[in-house]
């Protein structure tokens, strides 16, 4: 067959980013590899790549003839393999495809957090995984946690005590935003506690959550232990 080895390197943002964060706004370098690699092939298992085939000679039917005479198993090939059923180019059988046909397969693929467990750092559903599976392989999907949406109510003593203190402290007046960090308790605390809650972030833009590089201003970090020391007190009051 030959052998042309290629490593494909897809990059995007210069760090890691949060997929709260981030998500759904910047392209992601995994998804746009799976793209790339899902292009190599059409849908009848055949290269798509221009000029993949320009040199490839056909089989002729003397050599048809000999792969007939050999004694093959497919049933017993897939069951040594681990495997329900055969996969390739159409129009070729199992040893055609393995002896007569070139190939293009990926040896390996390495993206993101690679770890045990989750990070958030630039998630299918099952079902759909599933239906998206092509035939010779299992997917099996792991469900690692999850967390409910929470969207706060900005008004109320909480959110008045908050924004009073931080205008002090900071000498602005905070804005509302959303943020995409989820924190799987906060739901909790507000349901069965039956108290408002309220999120008040201290990190700054490009501050990497969860990158290996993650930062926190002091500067900034000691300004909000008093601006909530503030707000417990005019709750207080």
């Amino acid at each position: 067959r030959g052998l042309a080895y290629m490593e494909i390197s897809v990059r995007g943002p210069n760090r890691d980013l949060h997929s709260g964060s981030y998500g759904g706004a910047v392209r992601n370098p995994a998804n746009a590899l799976a793209t790339i690699i899902a292009g190599l092939e059409d849908e009848y298992g055949r290269v798509a790549v221009p000029g993949f085939y320009d040199r490839v000679n056909e089989m002729t039917g003397e050599e048809r003839a000999s792969l007939r005479a050999i004694p093959f198993d497919e049933s017993a090939f897939r069951r040594d393999l681990g495997v329900k059923t055969m996969a390739g180019e159409a129009g070729y059988d199992t040893l055609e495809r393995l002896w007569y046909r070139p190939t293009l397969d990926v040896n390996g693929m390495i993206s993101g957090f690679t770890g045990e467990g989750a990070k958030t750092v630039l998630p299918g559903f099952t079902k759909h995984v599933l239906s998206l599976a092509p035939d010779g392989v299992e997917v099996q999907v792991e469900y690692h946690h999850g967390a409910t949406p929470w969207r706060a109510d900005p008004h109320g003593a909480v959110f008045e005590a908050a924004s009073a203190a931080l205008e002090e402290t900071f000498g602005r007046k905070p804005l509302l935003i959303r943020e995409g960090g989820s924190i799987p308790i906060v739901p909790l605390f507000e349901s069965i506690l039956q108290a408002p809650v309220i999120l008040v972030g201290f990190g700054l833009p490009g501050a990497n959550p969860h990158g290996p590089d993650e930062w926190l201003d002091l500067g900034v970090y000691h300004k909000g232990i008093s601006a909530l020391a503030g707000m417990w007190g005019k709750l207080a009051s």
